[in-house]
């Protein structure tokens, strides 16, 4: 029998704030080496303490919120999510439930040639909890509250994913918006984002939310957001293919073993005994405040993508990998407009398409993998864009040959003198262009390549390629190849 699936998101994300949510607190996102130092009376719970909203904390989810298309709401509150863990020192959580901050959006995703939208229910922000820890052969658990009161953003879909592919994408676009909007790093791997699924199976020509849904959580990486609903599909499929009931419950993911095990049964709403939280007043918004906090909006992917395509002739490819972190879509900007400035003032003699498609390709190429090999980020190299326009107008204008450029780059990553005249001069990388100079390696290589020039003559092409290499080894590397093709063309002839 043929099972159709149903697939739901919920994704956290914390929020990279001065302080925590409800207090003054540092916010060190729950990343301090020490347990336990960013903490005080409010976020451990201490009798009589009381929790102050933190407004950039706000405010970056009401962004979120309007990159995605989502209605903000002009009035919302907080209320209080009761449950019992040792992490949760106040014995429940402030959150959101029937008024969050925003409402009904909308994501596009690109999977291949295909387009597809994915409905956002909702977004709302609460505080995260304090993070237990086992110690290995222990009886006993420590809490460490430093994450505790850490501004936390939850976004949940409606169901409208149908392959672990799709929800794969749809978090990794959620975490370059949130990387854009600078209200988040979103980094998996050290818990700043986690995602969770909801999934759920039914038969051919039932109703589409007819199966028993089950959640699995502890997911920190996009391959396994994949893994863990193919893994759990399949699971399903098995189990009620043998006849067997689907029981609603949470299912943590085991990176180890790739497989989902049972933690407990799932709660509903009423489990969390939701009520207005009585120390901190409703909230109410303007529509003039929604528009000055859009006009707050920095160019989004899938525009600055366009952009890209169309500014500067672009292969789509490209301009995908160059806009997929604004850091490097940014630093590729500064140094466009560098380009343009050498240019116009004659500093450049190339064409500015010639100069950006160079750039483009020696910074997807080269630079990206000095980047990956030193675990950098474009905002940390010794390389300024004004350094990089120059190297790029040094190749475009000839003035080093491509085995020269590749050292040049090289020696300008490392650091020190950045300055890529100075390291051409030290290296003495500088491209031989000198007619006479040519003229005479030319006909030195003629002279004692009588074969070659006969072949040649004789109409075999892979000869002029011959001298051509034999040309640039007399020069040592360094002769204009172009002049260099001419004069071989013009003496063979």
């Amino acid at each position: 029998m043929k099972y159709n699936v149903t697939i739901g998101m919920e994704v956290h994300a914390e929020l990279k704030t001065d302080s925590k949510m409800f207090c003054t607190c540092k916010n060190g996102l729950g990343l301090e080496k020490e347990p336990n130092v960013h903490i005080c009376p409010v976020c451990t719970a201490q009798p009589g303490t009381l929790p102050v909203p933190n407004r950039r904390a706000i405010e970056a989810v009401q962004r979120v919120g309007l990159a995605l298309g989502c209605t903000l709401r002009l009035h919302s509150k907080f209320d209080r999510k009761n449950y019992f863990y040792p992490d949760i020192p106040k014995g429940y959580q402030i959150s959101q439930y029937d008024e969050p901050f925003c409402e009904k959006g909308e994501m596009e995703i690109q999977d291949g040639k295909e387009t597809k939208k994915f409905r956002i229910t909702r977004i709302h922000l609460e505080e995260d909890t304090g993070k237990s820890m086992h110690p290995s052969g222990a009886d006993y658990t420590l809490v460490d509250f430093n994450r505790a009161g850490v501004p936390l953003m939850e976004l949940v879909t409606e169901a409208d994913f149908t392959t672990g592919r799709e929800a794969s994408l749809f978090c990794q676009k959620l975490r370059q918006i949130l990387r854009y909007l600078d209200v988040s790093s979103a980094d998996m791997e050290k818990g700043q984002m986690r995602c969770e699924v909801n999934i759920s199976l039914y038969k051919d020509g039932a109703e589409r939310l007819s199966g028993t849904k089950v959640e699995v959580k502890n997911i920190n990486s996009f391959r396994f957001v994949e893994r863990a609903i193919e893994y759990e599909i399949k699971r399903q499929t098995e189990m009620l293919e043998a006849g067997k009931k689907i029981i609603q419950e949470t299912r943590g993911w085991d990176e180890v073993k790739n497989v989902t095990v049972s933690q407990r049964k799932k709660e509903s709403a009423h489990d969390y005994r939701y009520f207005p939280e009585p120390d901190i007043p409703p909230f109410e918004f303007t529509p003039g405040y929604v528009e000055q906090l859009r006009t707050t909006l920095p160019e989004l992917p899938d525009a600055k993508l366009k952009r890209f395509i169309m500014e500067y002739v672009l292969p789509e490819a490209d301009a995908v990998i160059l806009t997929e972190d604004h850091k490097l879509a940014t630093y590729f900007e500064n140094v466009a407009s560098e380009l343009m400035e050498k240019i116009e003032s004659k500093e450049i003699s190339a064409s500015f398409e010639r100069t950006i498609k160079l750039a483009a390709n020696y910074m997807l190429t080269e630079l990206r993998k000095y980047m990956a090999e030193s675990e950098q980020e474009v905002t940390d190299i010794a390389i300024t864009p004004e350094n990089y326009a120059e190297f790029i107008g040094i190749v475009a204008d000839g003035k080093i040959n491509s085995s020269a450029a590749q050292t040049l780059l090289t020696e300008m990553y490392r650091g020190g003198d950045n300055d890529p005249s100075h390291i051409i001069d030290r290296l003495n990388l500088a491209q031989v262009s000198d007619i006479s100079e040519l003229e005479t390696a030319v006909a030195t290589v003629l002279v004692a390549n009588e074969k070659s020039v006969t072949d040649y003559k004789a109409g075999k092409q892979n000869a002029l390629q011959f001298l051509m290499g034999q040309v640039m080894s007399v020069t040592e590397g360094k002769a204009n190849p172009k002049m260099v093709l001419e004069l071989l063309k013009k003496k063979l002839e």
